[in-house]
């Protein structure tokens, strides 16, 4: 098995920027000399993925680029075939449309498939949202639950926001939910009208962008204080109040 490691390629989680910010302000130096040494890449999006390389590395070679796009539309025997040039010695990089990959993204699946075939899996340090948010909340960092997007149905929607709230106040678990950007107004209001008036919420939008709100109060206090969250990228976290 050792030796079947020490002859696959290497699957490298590569993060890219949360915005359109420059890389070289949120990307480490050394992520930028991996992708030099890579030409082929598993991304969600090949036009985003293409743009972010030309952004990091301006001379590299586009054309000598091989691009697999994993989304929400891949089928299984496509994300087996991903895994090709690993399988016979090539490393290749997984990328993100945004922040780090495998955490709210569909990478997870090709890595999922890599570790069942003895292929390394090389995760790399760069912006991710959830943990951002989190860090900067102010809330129990110790215990914590990341759930996603909300449903669209505004019923079910309401009874999730309901039932996070019900599970913040009873294991003091803050709870983290993200939102389509143009739905984030209708979201937020419905919070300050269903949520109780001393349970916490952080709103977090626009993270390592000059524009980037992080702020932390009780619904009580966000009635008086309505942000501009209009198509902006946010992170939202409730716990219990004191």
């Amino acid at each position: 098995m050792i030796d079947d490691i020490k002859k696959n390629g290497v699957i490298h989680l590569i993060p890219t920027p949360i915005g359109e910010n420059s890389p070289k302000e949120v990307i480490p130096f050394f992520v930028k000399n991996k992708i030099e040494n890579l030409n082929h890449f598993v991304v969600e999006n090949e036009k985003k993925a293409r743009r972010f390389i030309k952004k990091i590395l301006p001379k590299k070679n586009q054309n000598d680029l091989i691009i697999y796009e994993l989304n929400k539309f891949s089928q299984q025997d496509e994300i087996d075939d991903f895994l090709s040039p690993c399988l016979n010695g090539i490393s290749l990089g997984l990328l993100s449309d945004s922040g780090s990959p495998c955490i709210a993204d569909p990478g997870a699946k090709l890595v999922s498939k890599a570790h069942k075939n003895n292929i390394i899996v090389k995760p790399l340090v760069g912006p991710n949202s959830i943990l951002l948010a989190m860090m900067s909340s102010g809330m129990n960092g110790q215990n914590f639950t990341f759930n996603g997007y909300l449903p669209i149905n505004k019923k079910e929607r309401i009874k999730a926001l309901i039932k996070f709230q019900k599970i913040a106040y009873g294991d003091n678990y803050p709870q983290l939910f993200i939102e389509t950007p143009y739905r984030n107004k209708i979201l937020f209001d419905e919070m300050i009208n269903v949520l109780d008036n001393s349970t916490r919420l952080c709103i977090a939008c626009d993270l390592t962008l000059n524009t980037e709100f992080i702020k932390t109060r009780s619904i009580s206090e966000w009635k008086n204080r309505k942000p501009n969250l209009e198509k902006r990228p946010c992170i939202f976290i409730i716990e219990c109040g004191f």
